[in-house]
């Protein structure tokens, strides 16, 4: 038999990559906190800053969506086709409209390049979390976070 060819009758196994050098399997198991990605320890992050908001003006918040994006969107002003140079937005208010509700966006991505580490990715995150629902509540951020 030729070297390229095979029997059409035989199965083609391939469990490792062309040259049998890939991983044999997952390199931490699903239920160790290394297998979550960037994007899924963000998410964790996001809900544990908002617990204790949310239990504490959970009947003001029935209305409001929490919700993550890498990036924020680039709009092009005018039509020359440049992009507005500006600060990047870390997060954004929607306000409600007839067909959905009140949400805030928060940006992984920008949130993440401006952190030293883990606990201030937190800090940073609690604090434009706190400050988004202010706005949406139309209160003073310190009324937010106190308690």
């Amino acid at each position: 038999m030729a070297r390229g060819s095979r029997r059409q009758d035989s199965p083609r196994r391939r469990s490792r990559d062309r040259h049998g050098r890939g991983l044999r399997g997952p390199l931490y198991p699903a239920t160790l906190p290394a297998a979550r990605s960037r994007a899924e320890r963000f998410d964790a992050l996001v809900i544990e800053a908002l617990e204790p908001i949310e239990a504490r003006w959970r009947t003001e918040l029935t209305q409001l969506d929490v919700a993550v994006d890498d990036v924020p969107d680039v709009q092009v002003e005018g039509e020359d086709g440049v992009v507005e140079d500006g600060n990047v937005p870390l997060a954004r208010l929607l306000p409600a409209a007839s067909d959905n509700r009140a949400r805030i966006v928060l940006y992984r991505r920008p949130l993440e390049a401006r952190a030293k580490d883990g606990a201030d990715l937190a800090d940073l995150v609690h604090e434009v979390l706190v400050e988004q629902v202010a706005n949406y509540l139309g209160l003073d951020p310190d009324v937010i976070d106190e308690g």
